[in-house]
């Protein structure tokens, strides 16, 4: 196999070298004979003349042993190359349009592929990743199908499994970082080292954490990702046994993990062992861990699921209080993307695919306008014996020149716009790096090459040969069945773009429907940073208390500050843990304790943040901890814990303390504004427990000003105030609300933008297909209009007559198009927020649109028609 291949390039590459050799070979042959002969005793000539008999007829063996090397194949491609290059080159602007519109649909293709590739197909960058799952604890009666876990219930799912090779639990905790320049804030993760054992990884330099390191009395370790090694030293390995300061404790970095290394999410910076620190939160109902699990060989998911299950029961009869309604699931560590951001890279695949359907589309029609428009060119080469098969291959050869074009062009645009897919990748894929056009991608493009030029091209080369030859050299114009063919190509192009228009309405209407929405606060003009105060320095109540006092002190006496408060998380920003809250005397809701999300702010949260204190009043700096524990609730749990009674004066038992309600405030969008939020409860900073961890610390502090502008122009302010009170203190996530609250909706409008884009370029190619349509229906009707023009027909009705061609076409399309695009709707009903699958607005408007661009497509033809010359036209035929 490999000799032939060499042989062909061989002939390829070195033509003349080889016909060379042939005739060498050849000669030496004939010679041989002669030689024969007249070692015989005959004459010179007689002995030529015999060899020459037996030797038959040079060209003719010549053919054969090219034939044998597939020469004779090589010359015909290479034949149908050159004329191919030819014959495009007289037509550049077909060529042009050509190559465009396959490069679009190849080029829009790609790129979502690679984004579909990058986040749903591509296996993880973990040894035998379809063994990897996440656990997680659910309260499905109370609507938490995935919820983090408590330390107790995590080492009882570890003792009690059978399905699970290795269970490891972690915690997202963020460090700061000293002694390396200006303080800066690291995104930690707490981490066991059964975690490292699940995942089964290996440091690239160094070792990962162990279960020495999981000791009580182990020292304190760190391993670093490796873009923070590189950040922190000159040389990766030069970090081994270097002593890095982690909230003013020090820890050793004992190793550096791969580039690829990104769980639980990119934003991981290092890891650090919890050394026993897990055992001092000994609560069930105090849910902060994840956990990461392998399974056994030869175990499947919905077998670990099942265990589970059975362990869950078990938890739920031994402790009634704290596991009521409380089950366990195993997920695929892949399926960690949300059903949402699958269905938005979904979408976004199957609106470039269809566009790519659509550029094919046009293609054959293009093609077949063409091929129609060579049919005599084609019947004289076939009158004088090119069979039909070697003029379909003509023909699927310049296909194929135009697809190649159109190929490696359309990998150029995907390489430009798949960075504006980033927008798309969840942030809980486990995968570092951005998605890059790689071996896998090249494959894909180059498959959809091939299949695009054989799809386009195989209808119009098969219909433009198979006309008898002689009838064509007689004919004058194409006939009906051409022209139905292309209108049938031409309204699969409208079908799909009208499909296309109502997919990105009915998204753009939900986008306006989730921006529409009350977050419950006003995010404008208020500036956010965080400063995350380290443990143990700050374990201390009275300690934080203090810093946070003098900041706020500082800060609002700041001219352009309206006013300012700390939180423990931001609105929309979702943390901090769920809480059951009971009131004495039972709970009213009969499946337990109404869950909570929890935040502890200083005074003056609700005002800097413009949530409405809608009874009582707002948590004050008497509220310390020698004084009666209070909170402020959401209005949606002060109905549902007292529906008729006023809240105000209540008590309630939240976060482990019984609490008197002192106020009562709007409610606000936690997590995310699309998602209908659960209750809210707000403690004073000064009631957190000693020693709880960091994410109950109130750490954002948000910054009112007359506007956005303003509110940015503090910032350097606020960190001379902030490095004043601490020197050590980082400053991070400087940004304004209103960019937290425009961050729920980034991925919509990418994906938005995207659709519409492809939108458009679909208006724009089949505006193009009923524009050629046309314009080929008038070259072959130009007798017929000429006669209707030479016996009185106005010009007006000509041109009225190709319009409604056009008009007709694009009816059709819509009336084929509304159903198909009702069915992508529904396909896309879990992105449509408030918005219905069959939404008329959406429906009338993107048929508007389609219809514009029929009369666009049909303008121009229809304009060349109206100005035939009749004496012309019927001259020349």
């Amino acid at each position: 196999m490999f000799a032939d291949l060499f042989n062909r390039v061989r002939v390829v590459l070195r033509r003349r070298s080889v016909e060379d050799d042939l005739d060498e070979e050849l000669r030496f042959d004939l010679e041989r004979r002669v030689t024969k002969f007249l070692n015989a005793g005959l004459a010179e000539q007689e002995a030529r003349r015999l060899a020459a008999l037996e030797f038959g007829g040079l060209e003719q063996i010549k053919e054969e042993v090219r034939d044998s090397r597939g020469v004779a194949l090589d010359d015909d491609l290479r034949r149908d190359l050159l004329y191919a290059f030819r014959t495009l080159g007289r037509t550049p602007g077909f060529s042009a349009t050509a190559i465009i519109s396959l490069a679009l649909g190849i080029g829009g293709t790609t790129a979502a592929f690679t984004l579909l590739d990058h986040v749903l197909l591509r296996p993880l960058p973990f040894p035998e990743p379809a063994r990897l799952v996440m656990v997680y604890q659910t309260q499905i009666v109370k609507g938490y199908p995935r919820l983090v876990t408590s330390w107790p219930n995590y080492r009882d799912w570890k003792a009690m499994n059978h399905t699970f090779e290795s269970m490891g639990a972690y915690t997202i905790l963020p460090a700061n970082l000293s002694g390396h320049g200006d303080p800066r804030r690291l995104e930690g993760v707490i981490a066991a080292s059964d975690v490292f054992t699940a995942l089964g990884v290996q440091a690239r330099i160094g070792r990962a954490l162990t279960v020495d390191d999981d000791r009580e009395s182990a020292p304190a370790v760190v391993v670093l990702s490796d873009q923070t090694a590189h950040a922190l030293f000159a040389a990766p390995d030069e970090a081994l046994g270097q002593v890095i300061r982690l909230d003013d404790q020090p820890y050793e970095v004992v190793g550096i993990m791969p580039a690829t290394f990104a769980f639980p999410t990119p934003a991981a910076q290092l890891w650090t062992s919890p050394r026993s620190r897990f055992n001092d939160y000994d609560d069930r109902s105090s849910l902060h861990l994840g956990v990461v699990g392998r399974l056994r060989t030869g175990v499947t998911i919905d077998q670990a699921r099942t265990d589970l299950t059975a362990i869950a029961k078990q938890l739920e009869r031994a402790y009634p209080n704290e596991n009521a309604g409380m089950g366990a699931i195993a997920v695929d560590l892949r399926d960690v993307v949300s059903p949402q951001s699958r269905l938005l890279v979904i979408a976004v695949f199957g609106a470039a695919f269809c566009l790519l359907l659509i550029a094919c589309t046009n293609l054959a029609n293009l093609l077949l306008g063409r091929s129609l428009a060579r049919r005599r060119e084609l019947a004289v080469r076939a009158a004088i014996g090119a069979g039909r098969g070697r003029l379909v291959r003509q023909l699927l050869t310049e296909n194929a020149v135009l697809a190649i074009a159109g190929g490696a062009i359309g990998l150029w645009i995907a390489a430009f716009v798949t960075p504006f897919l980033t927008r798309l990748i969840p942030n809980a894929l486990p995968v570092n790096g951005a998605p890059t056009i790689d071996v896998r991608v090249v494959t894909f493009a180059a498959l959809t090459t091939i299949l695009s030029a054989l799809g386009a091209g195989m209808i119009p080369g098969w219909r433009s040969t198979e006309d008898p030859d002689a009838t064509v050299l007689r004919q004058h114009t194409a006939g009906a069945g051409p022209n139905r063919l292309r209108a049938m190509l031409v309204l699969a192009e409208i079908v799909g773009t009208v499909t296309l228009l109502v997919g990105a309405g009915l998204l753009t209407k939900a986008l306006w429907h989730v921006q529409a929405v009350d977050p419950g606060f006003r995010p404008d003009g208020v500036l956010t940073l965080r400063t995350a105060l380290p443990m143990p320095a700050y374990s201390n109540v009275a300690l934080r208390a203090q810093f946070y006092n003098r900041v706020l002190t500082e800060v609002r006496a700041t001219p352009g500050v309206v006013s300012a408060g700390y939180t423990s998380f931001l609105p929309m920003v979702f943390g901090g843990g769920i809480f059951d809250a009971t009131r004495p005397g039972g709970v009213n809701d009969s499946r337990g304790g109404i869950s909570t999300s929890i935040r502890y702010i200083t005074p003056e949260f609700f005002e800097t943040v413009r949530i409405p204190i809608r009874r009582g009043r707002d948590v004050s700096d008497r509220d310390t901890r020698t004084a009666p524990f209070v909170t402020v609730i959401s209005e949606s749990l002060a109905r549902q814990l007292w529906p008729v009674d006023d809240p105000i004066g209540r008590q309630l038992n939240v976060a482990f303390a019984d609490r008197t309600v002192v106020g009562v405030v709007g409610d606000i969008a936690v997590r995310g504004i699309e998602r209908t939020s659960e209750p809210q409860v707000y403690l004073p900073l000064q009631q957190v427990r000693d020693g709880w961890l960091l994410f109950h610390v109130p750490k954002d502090l948000a910054i009112r000003a007359k506007d956005d502008a303003t509110a940015l122009s503090l910032a350097p302010v606020v960190r001379r105030i902030i490095h004043a009170v601490d020197p050590g203190q980082p400053v991070s996530d400087v940004r304004l609300l209103s960019d937290v609250t425009e961050a729920q909706t980034t991925a919509r409008r990418a994906q938005i933008n995207v659709l519409a884009l492809f939108a458009g370029i679909a208006v724009l190619l089949a505006s193009v297909g009923i524009h050629g349509m046309l314009t080929f229906a008038v070259s072959t009707r130009r007798q017929e209009v000429g006669i209707r023009l030479a016996i009185g027909a106005a010009r007006g009705d000509i041109l009225g007559m190709f319009l409604r061609q056009g008009l007709t076409l694009g009816a059709i399309g819509i009336v084929f198009g509304v159903p198909c695009a009702y069915l992508l709707g529904r396909a896309l009903s879990g992105l449509l927020f408030g918005v219905s699958p069959a939404d008329a607005f959406v429906y009338v408007g993107a048929s508007a649109l389609a219809l514009v661009m029929a009369v666009s497509g049909s303008l121009r033809p229809a304009m060349q028609a109206a100005s035939v010359d009749p004496v012309t036209t019927m001259r020349a035929e």
